[in-house]
């Protein structure tokens, strides 16, 4: 019995030390930064079903044969074509103002209106542009440039007649580095740039730095051109930017067109190295509307769940991981946690769950047979947080389910070219749907608009009571879904004063006929 009670202590001393040191082995568990999952103690709650009698009803839904064929077809010619024809006119000046540089914060799509609106200023200028610097992201930590994303000869010649770029300053602007602008006050850098500025302000306040100095740098630069009041050609040359020049670098093109192909076609053999890959590929069972697949952008991270301040069903724990999270984050400047989580969903505030965005997609018609391909998979509540979505739509692939370690080597862990992939396949995919609004959903909503595409835009004032509703049943909620997104399937939306032409490009980059 004394043995017995001294090899039970002993088990409670080793037990209690291994709690005090898991903080110090394995930090990440306890990170209040970790970006896809939480802490392993906010997990212990794991999220269950919130809407457990709409998923079983919709587990068992029946598709009219019409509502898959509807759902499935291509937009109609709606009037409207692009009419952004390649420039043969050289508009060039006979000289140049000067040269301007940028620096681009925030990610990848932030980062590509940056570019469009660079191109923009210095046409407006009559300057020439430095090729933009990308500024590593804080939290994601990507060094990766320009030229590892985009395709920089390509950008220089389709735009060889409208705006001269060049790659580096000249030798005599060596100096004028991201790090000289860093260490001190500096005469050429312009630091004030209003958020959507005029073309007369940077007439006014950018044009003497140039003719003063011949360069001039402008830092912060994000969302830093007004979307009103410019000339037609600046506009139509945003639009040849965004849609024309900006093509990725092979290696993301080849990796694209790879996945874009095995979501098409799940039955070939494909020469990848991995016998368990090429497995998986062969076991597939047959999918609905052969050769066709949607992309789901289901951005469901810790940011955006803590920002939003919503309850999301993972209990007291992870309501006080949001919240610490919120807190150290933001510092309490979240206007939504003024709000009750049933406000903000009657408003529309609320991200769609992995589960909500199941249902969305089951309502609308998607059989269980549908591809899906998620971008951005990684959710915040791990596998417990999806598996309502996985077992509405059991054909779930993401870039490592498609693709080798080896094909993703090049792109594995560094955050933008792994978006740029996504959005490579998004622009690809028959249909598109975003989980919730963000620059990936604006971005990719416009470019889809100007290439005549179907994407689903989800009625988040519609659905925010509708999942309120704890005791509405399925042919309800079904129809109000159906009700709700008639007109939200790819139809022209003419931008609007104040709106951005990258999500609205219709009229500015399109011509009727």
């Amino acid at each position: 019995m004394k043995y017995h009670h001294q090899n039970l202590s002993q088990r409670m001393a080793f037990a209690a030390l291994f709690v005090l040191l898991l903080p110090i082995l394995s930090p990440h568990l306890f990170s209040p930064l970790s970006r896809s999952y939480p802490s392993l103690f906010s997990e212990w709650n794991a999220p269950k079903p919130r809407h457990l009698p709409l998923l079983k009803a919709a587990l068992d839904r029946h598709i009219p044969v019409r509502q898959k064929n509807e759902l499935w077809s291509p937009l109609p010619y709606q009037g409207w074509k692009p009419c952004i024809e390649p420039t043969t006119i050289h508009t060039l000046p006979t000289k140049s103002q000067g040269y301007i540089q940028v620096f681009l914060d925030g990610g990848l799509n932030q980062q590509r209106m940056g570019i469009c609106d660079a191109v923009a200023v210095a046409k407006i200028l009559n300057a020439t542009l430095v090729i933009p610097h990308l500024e590593v992201n804080a939290v994601w930590q990507d060094t990766s440039s320009f030229a590892d994303i985009f395709d920089v000869e390509h950008f220089i010649d389709t735009l060889s007649h409208d705006v001269a770029i060049v790659k580096e300053p000249p030798i005599e602007y060596w100096w004028s580095t991201r790090e000289y602008y860093a260490t001190g006050i500096r005469a050429m850098r312009i630091k004030t740039a209003p958020v959507h500025g005029s073309a007369d302000w940077y007439l006014e306040n950018v044009l003497p730095v140039l003719q003063s100095y011949g360069i001039a740098a402008i830092a912060p630069f994000s969302h830093r051109l007004a979307f009103d009041k410019l000339p037609p050609n600046i506009q139509r040359l945003r639009c040849k930017v965004n849609f024309h020049a900006l093509t990725f670098v092979p290696h993301i093109r080849v990796l694209g067109d790879a996945l874009v192909n095995r979501l098409r076609h799940p039955f070939e053999k494909f020469h990848t190295s991995g016998t368990g890959f090429l497995k998986e590929r062969m076991n597939d069972t047959e999918s609905e509307g052969s050769g066709k697949f949607v992309v789901l952008h289901l951005r469901f991270d810790k940011d955006m769940a803590a920002h939003s301040s919503c309850d999301f069903g993972g209990g007291k724990a992870e309501r006080l991981a949001l919240a610490k999270y919120r807190q150290l984050l933001w510092q309490g400047r979240v206007l939504n946690s003024q709000f009750t989580d049933e406000a903000l969903r009657k408003q529309g505030r609320c991200p769609l769950t992995p589960e909500e965005i199941g249902l969305l997609l089951a309502a609308l018609g998607f059989s269980n047979s549908t591809r899906l391909y998620l971008a951005s998979h990684k959710v915040y509540g791990g596998e417990a947080r999806i598996s309502a979505l996985k077992k509405l739509f059991p054909l779930v692939d993401h870039k490592k389910s498609l693709a080798s370690a080896e094909e993703l080597a090049k792109v594995d862990g560094k955050a933008s070219l792994l978006a740029a992939v996504d959005y490579y396949v998004s622009l690809q995919s028959d249909i598109f749907i975003s989980a919730s609004p963000g620059n990936m959903h604006n971005a990719l909503v416009g470019h889809r608009a100007y290439l005549n595409l179907k994407t689903i835009r989800p009625n988040m004032v519609m659905l925010g009571p509708l999942f309120l509703n704890k005791s509405i049943e399925w042919p309800e909620f079904q129809y109000a879904v159906l009700s709700g997104h008639k007109s939200r399937q790819g139809q022209i939306r003419l931008r609007k004063e104040r709106q951005s032409i990258y999500t609205y490009p219709i009229p500015d980059c399109s011509c009727q006929s």
